[in-house]
């Protein structure tokens, strides 16, 4: 069947057996809606793997999803209204609105009430906005963690983050319309190149061979620091092992509560971290760079944009090279199969493996994934050499960490110490405790590494290390309790967050997550029940997520039983 032109739009479409003039089941395409979508896609190629790109172009020119620009969209694309759909509705940030809904207000305020900014008064903040803001202008939502930790409690007004946010900052504004995330100041490309950034790629461009690189890397004891700690330069070999065309994705969704570290070092040093992206995509012979960056992270969104352009402008790399995709509100991106099948336009739901990305990535070729600190190393491993991270050795630990502290310490950051260093050890750099906390517990990884008792305060963090005491360094998210915060309490923040972002792809997690959660919020746990739950979550979910969801519970168990 043809599109009669005089009619589109309009839901009729002319049969080209001569059967005359008949409506299709499904939306009507609206002519007002097609032509704006059509504009803001001006000239951009019509490719699904752009989904989700071109619905946050409609979202930021909108403030919301219609259905009648959704209907637009896959027209444009070619695709069923279904599959854009599922995609829209899958991530967080997309406000989808049905036929006959109202829009969402014009401002929304997000709330992050993950533990960092609980502990620091998130609920009590979402509350006070919402008794103070009229419903019908602001929208209040609570969400997930922002990676500003260090700032709790903290909320994205628009795209503009307010760290230790109060009701008045808020007000005031909003008074101001300052909804726009702020860029702080950073190392632009003329100031890196100016200090010899890229010297490093030009040489190994013109004179290198990969396998002396990646001998470096395995000399400097690098491993993957977006929490699997798989060695880095071996996965180079694994991907060359196969034909290209070849890919390189760059993790950037830091999604994990308390993990900061990524956005700390984007938003001062980002050529540092491109630099080390080009070696890699380099040295397996990359056709494109993939950089998946999380949404809640708009002032890197634009750091990013900026920077990529000076790249191109430079002659660093070619137009197109590096593909900047920009998440939308999604944890399980986290995950390298999920944040593929999102790079690719899809809902982010975990692959079955094998075959494992390196073999079946992005488009179905060979992909290495990497996270971004792993490539800030990579470049300063080339520039300075293996003994920037071998010649620190600390507790039989060899390199370095860049621990996300935050929760009740004096001075919540980033710091960059030994390997082998200590819960005391990262306490003492944070300012020691907050006034009048004394320690109790600690997150050593982020909820999926569960909560640490202070009595093991002299176990070293880093990789292998923390095994033996039931949990993981993950991306050495450190979140610290004090005698203040009941350890319970802890971990059914922890399960709600695993119950929100469950993908819903396996029944142990989704339906795991869930049961969990009204398990936990008895008076007295049913540690029983709540045992059999964890053993099908962790034997039985797809992904890390419900593998590693059971932490908290039996954590708490374990070292807290007087509490539950």
């Amino acid at each position: 069947m043809a599109l009669d032109q005089e009619t589109k739009g309009k839901g009729v479409w002319k049969s080209g057996r001569g059967k005359g003039r008949v409506r299709p089941k499904g939306r009507a395409l609206e002519d007002q809606a097609w032509d704006e979508v059509r504009a803001l896609l001006g000239d951009a190629p019509r490719r699904a793997d752009l989904l989700i790109e071109f619905l946050h172009a409609i979202q930021d020119a909108h403030g919301h999803l219609s259905a009648a620009h959704l209907r637009a969209l896959a027209e444009e694309l070619r695709l069923s209204m279904a599959e854009v759909y599922e995609v829209a509705t899958f991530y967080a940030h997309f406000d989808v609105v049905k036929e006959g809904e109202t829009p969402p207000p014009a401002l929304t305020i997000r709330v992050c009430d993950s533990l960092s900014c609980e502990l620091a008064g998130a609920q009590a903040l979402k509350s006070a906005l919402e008794d103070g803001l009229d419903p019908a202008q602001v929208r209040v939502l609570r969400a997930p963690c922002m990676g500003r930790c260090d700032t709790a409690p903290t909320l994205e007004l628009g795209h503009n983050h307010i760290d230790f946010a109060t009701p008045e900052k808020v007000q005031a504004a909003i008074a101001a319309g300052d909804t726009h995330a702020h860029v702080p100041d950073y190392e632009t490309y003329a100031d890196y190149a100016a200090a010899g950034g890229y010297d490093a790629l030009r040489d190994l461009r013109d004179n290198g061979n990969w396998e002396d690189v990646q001998a470096q890397i395995k000399d400097s004891g690098l491993r993957g620091l977006g929490g699997a700690g798989f060695p880095s330069g071996t996965k180079w070999g694994f991907v060359r092992a196969n034909p290209g065309p070849r890919y390189l994705a760059v993790n950037g969704d830091e999604g994990e509560p308390g993990t900061f570290k990524d956005r700390y070092y984007l938003e001062r040093t980002p050529h540092l971290f491109l630099e080390g992206m080009l070696i890699a995509a380099w040295a397996v012979e990359a056709d494109t760079a993939f950089i998946y960056m999380r949404d809640e992270y708009p002032a890197v969104l634009e750091i990013l944009r900026r920077e990529i352009k000076a790249l191109e402008d430079a002659g660093v790399v070619d137009k197109g090279f590096i593909a900047l995709r920009r998440g939308a509100g999604a944890y399980i991106c986290g995950e390298e199969s999920a944040m593929i099948e999102s790079i690719e336009g899809k809902r982010g739901m975990p692959r079955h493996r094998p075959p494992y990305v390196a073999q079946v990535g992005i488009f179905g070729r060979p992909t290495l994934v990497h996270n971004v600190e792993t490539l800030h190393w990579v470049a300063r491993v080339c520039r300075e050499g293996p003994h920037v991270l071998n010649s620190t050795e600390k507790n039989g630990r060899v390199g370095l960490r860049s621990y996300s502290v935050s929760g009740r310490v004096a001075r919540p950051g980033v710091y960059l110490l030994p390997a082998g260093s200590t819960i005391t050890d990262i306490i003492a750099a944070a300012g020691g405790m907050a006034d009048g906390h004394v320690f109790k517990a600690y997150q050593p990884g982020g909820p999926s590494s569960g909560l640490l008792p202070a009595t093991l305060h002299d176990v070293p963090l880093d990789f292998d290390t923390l095994q033996p005491h039931g949990t993981f360094i993950g991306s050495a998210a450190v979140v610290v309790l004090s005698d203040q915060d009941k350890a319970r309490d802890a971990a059914l923040n922890m399960l709600r967050f695993f119950e929100d972002e469950s993908c819903g792809q396996c029944t142990p997690c989704r339906v795991g997550c869930e049961k969990a959660v009204k398990l936990m919020q008895a008076e007295a746990w049913d540690q029983g029940l709540l045992e059999e739950v964890c053993t099908a979550m962790a034997d039985a979910s797809i992904c890390g997520l419900g593998q590693a969801a059971p932490n908290p519970i039996r954590l708490v168990m374990r070292h807290f039983a007087d509490e539950v």
